[in-house]
């Protein structure tokens, strides 16, 4: 879920330190935590390491079905999407700056590099959906940037699908990632980062070049089977908010025991066709 640039980058982009640090690393690699990323004031934000290193769940694959076209995932970490997607025939790419998050991708079958969002990438300007999931929306600490820069990314009229925080949040911090047993590998080093709600995204998305499309929240439940169920409520336009329609308690089968997990919001966003002077729509250059 990481990314970050090389000092190369010119001093307009937003300004990132690498997650290749120590404890996410070896996170990945064992493939659980604890880990967590650690403001300047010591308050901590869990990451859910166990989660990103499983298979694709319930709300993850709510966001692929909505996928269009080719799929670049931005901070892809250890691949759990990018896999997903091809196990379905999707042509898809994952970028990370983590070795060992590029590694576990390929490992997975999926396709990853080595990369920066903010550094040039393959097929720019072509990608049919962008995904910024996990909490991804922080890289750089500056989420218009992030978003104007994904706009270069995929094709007008192309997809953005982010996950925001359940929180009415827009925070920009700096952090490091911390596994919080204290010692030298214990810590990396600090870094920008944002915390953005469905509000403050949609306030970044229109001067970014993007529109609102869809909304939409995964309320994830995990049962004793190890089965998943979810109940979907969809915010999109022209929709109303209607959650999935279940048996009552002692309806149909019965009730296992469940433990309720965390709600997961995601906004899909579409590339807006710049227009002339006349309000006609510019033709895209890069189209294929």
């Amino acid at each position: 879920m990481s990314t970050t640039m090389p000092p190369a980058v010119p001093a307009t982009r937003p300004e990132t330190v690498s997650w290749g640090a120590d404890p996410y690393a070896d996170a990945l690699r064992s493939g659980r935590g604890p880990l967590f990323l650690r403001r300047t004031d010591g308050w901590l934000l869990p990451l859910e390491v166990e989660r990103w290193c499983a298979g694709a769940d319930t709300a993850d694959l709510s966001a692929l079905r909505r996928c269009e076209g080719t799929v670049l995932d931005i901070g892809c970490g250890p691949g759990r999407l990018v896999a997903a997607l091809a196990a379905r025939g999707r042509r898809a790419l994952g970028i990370d700056v983590s070795e060992a998050a590029v590694s576990r991708t390929a490992q997975t079958g999926g396709a990853a590099l080595r990369r920066s969002v903010f550094e040039s990438l393959p097929d720019e300007g072509s990608w049919g959906t962008a995904l910024l999931l996990d909490g991804n929306i922080g890289i750089g600490g500056d989420p218009h940037a992030l978003l104007a820069r994904s706009a270069e990314l995929v094709v007008h009229g192309g997809l953005l699908i982010v996950e925001t925080t359940a929180a009415d949040v827009d925070e920009r911090v700096r952090v490091r990632v911390d596994n919080g047993y204290g010692g030298h590998r214990a810590q990396g080093d600090l870094f920008p980062w944002a915390r953005v709600g469905t509000p403050a995204l949609l306030r970044y998305a229109a001067p970014a070049g993007w529109l609102p499309v869809d909304r939409w929240t995964i309320a994830e439940h995990a049962v004793v089977e190890g089965e998943f169920e979810s109940g979907e409520v969809r915010c999109g336009p022209g929709t109303g908010a209607v959650p999935e329609q279940r048996p009552a308690p002692g309806e149909g089968r019965a009730e296992p025991e469940r433990r309720a997990a965390p709600e997961r919001r995601f906004v899909a966003l579409r590339r807006a066709a710049p227009t002339d002077r006349r309000g006609a729509a510019i033709p895209d250059p890069t189209a294929r």
